[in-house]
């Protein structure tokens, strides 16, 4: 997507690999500073993913399938033998970054597969770099097809809410709950966008509306808490989030809170929509209950972190007294349900078993 830069607009994707460096927007730094972070090998990019300096399924995958091929490109020389055990220790270590991100699995199987079915050590290097590299375009033009079958769904004028972040920041680009909004735009409608801020990261706030600002789309952002009110309102006609695990009977886990907008929409009558990739189904995940819950950190909760007017610097402060202490549940699942369809590349599909298992044939 393009990024305004001293007066010049940019087009960069969200992550990328220039020769064997992987490169990627470094998020936490957002909205305040547009840096790059350059990582040199694998470990130092499954680090970025546990500490999401990159974060959203689709981008967490990309990056995970670049971390393979790193890891593909820098193994010993000497037997295939050994380039496959070093490859399968460096799955296990990326693998156990962010556990909920069916993105992650999907793409380090595939190039993981891919270095052991090669028959040639320099071949099943080249074969990994290459596959790392499809897999990213494949994301960016999967999304971009979701953009075209959400569309349809936004009116001109419409009032969409949404949770978290799950914009082109959260895949190689144009994004999944988002992307019918950036293609509703080049079309020429006007979307209002409401955007959760999303505790305790803030994607919402910090990711989201700079996106959003970015592309010329006036929205507002709002407390987590403040959007049944709104639907209430009747000031939202529909809600798209997007997802990081689809199990195969359509339950749905997204970002913490994502489960009460789907309940307070269903109380009001607002369709409520995952947009995701295909890529994002577990079929071997049998409903919600099956779905690995990431339990993060709890001085996430316990502190925020924020641009200072005064030093005019990012600060980290304490928000809660010394002697509490936190739970801090990254996601949460929304049964199938409550959930009006699942918009994908490959169009938008009921969430039920039925029909997700012909959707994916």
């Amino acid at each position: 997507m393009k990024v305004k830069l001293e007066g010049k607009v940019e087009h960069f994707r969200t992550v990328w690999m220039e020769n064997d460096i992987v490169k990627m927007i470094d998020q936490p730094k957002l909205p305040h500073k547009f840096e790059i972070l350059t990582l040199k090998n694998y470990k130092e990019t499954a680090e970025a993913i546990r500490n999401m300096n990159v974060r959203g399924a689709g981008a967490i995958g990309v990056t995970a399938g670049f971390a393979i091929a790193q890891a593909a490109l820098e193994a010993p020389y000497d037997t295939t033998e050994s380039l496959q055990k070093y490859v399968q220790e460096a799955a296990d270590f990326v693998k156990a970054t962010r556990p909920t991100a069916q993105n992650l699995f999907y793409a380090v199987e595939k190039v993981l597969n891919k270095v052991k079915s090669h028959p040639t050590i320099m071949g099943a290097k080249f074969s990994a770099k290459r596959l790392a590299q499809t897999l990213a375009d494949e994301d960016a033009n999967a999304c971009k097809k979701i953009g075209e079958y959400g569309e349809p769904l936004l009116k001109d004028g419409c009032n969409l809410l949404t949770h978290c972040n799950a914009g082109w920041l959260a895949f190689t680009d144009y994004g999944s709950a988002l992307s019918p909004v950036y293609i509703a735009k080049e079309k020429g409608k006007k979307i209002f966008v409401y955007s959760d801020e999303t505790r305790p990261r803030l994607q919402g706030a910090n990711l989201t509306a700079w996106e959003l600002g970015q592309n010329g789309i006036e929205h507002r952002i709002i407390a987590d808490n403040a959007s049944g009110w709104l639907m209430q309102l009747g000031k939202v006609d529909i809600i798209i989030v997007g997802a990081d695990r689809i199990a195969a009977n359509g339950d749905t886990a997204n970002k913490i809170g994502t489960y009460e907008k789907a309940v307070i929409a269903k109380e009001n009558n607002i369709p409520f929509y995952i947009a995701a990739p295909t890529s994002t189904f577990d079929l071997k995940c049998e409903n919600g209950k099956g779905i690995p819950i990431e339990e993060r950190d709890e001085k996430e909760v316990l502190y925020i972190q924020g641009y200072s007017d005064t030093t005019k610097g990012v600060e980290t402060v304490r928000i809660s007294p010394k002697e509490s202490h936190a739970l801090n549940y990254a996601f949460d699942v929304t049964p199938a349900k409550y959930i009006t369809g699942i918009i994908t590349e490959k169009g938008i599909v009921k969430p039920d078993k039925e029909s997700i298992e012909k959707l994916l044939q």
